[in-house]
């Protein structure tokens, strides 16, 4: 169990289902509950099958490309700690008008799974393996989904500005995660 959750919670933190919330209200606020909802499932489905390309292919990539597990844990824990610092210091994050791909991009890719979850999830896989990170990715995609279902009972629970609070909290710890991707990087370099 211990190990699970040291899969399960860095997973969590970068995927950030607290500020997920009221961007995705923001992008599907215009509409009806049925198209909502397609987008919530188009959004699951696309995060999934990204993920899981990755997390399976992503070492292959690296081998083919000559780029170490090291490398990729440094460059990924310094866009992870660029990432942590925009929103940190930003007062929202950018939003678009939805279309009909929205549940692809931008919520299923790059808002559920971007950058920040798809590192986490190769570093897990090649840490604790493939059925751990499997296990851990399908927790936190279930997770992020009830979290998008609930997410307007949510805003009216806590308010618009008690989410943005709880994102600004995740994106904390974030950073300390993209530091310690960048420190296990340097000493897996040496």
């Amino acid at each position: 169990m211990e190990t699970f959750l040291l899969c399960f919670i860095p997973l969590f933190v970068a995927m950030d289902p607290g500020g997920i919330m009221p961007i995705y209200l923001g992008l599907t606020e215009e509409m009806p509950r049925r198209d909502r909802n397609r987008v919530l499932i188009q959004s699951m489905v696309t995060a999934f099958a990204v993920s899981l390309l990755f997390l399976l292919g992503g070492t292959k990539i690296f081998a083919l490309l000559g780029i170490r597990l090291a490398d990729f844990q440094i460059a990924g824990g310094i866009l992870l700690l660029v990432i942590a610092i925009t929103d940190l210091t930003h007062r929202s994050k950018e939003q678009r008008e939805p279309d009909r791909s929205v549940g692809v991009v931008p919520i299923g890719i790059p808002l559920i799974m971007g950058p920040a979850a798809l590192t986490t999830l190769i570093m897990l896989g090649n840490e604790h393996g493939m059925l751990l990170a499997v296990s851990s990715l399908s927790l936190n995609l279930f997770v992020m989904f009830l979290a998008l279902v609930y997410a307007g009972n949510v805003e009216r629970l806590v308010g618009i500005n008690g989410m943005k609070a709880l994102s600004k909290i995740v994106s904390l710890f974030l950073a300390a995660i993209a530091v310690m991707f960048i420190r296990v990087g340097i000493q897996n370099v040496f």
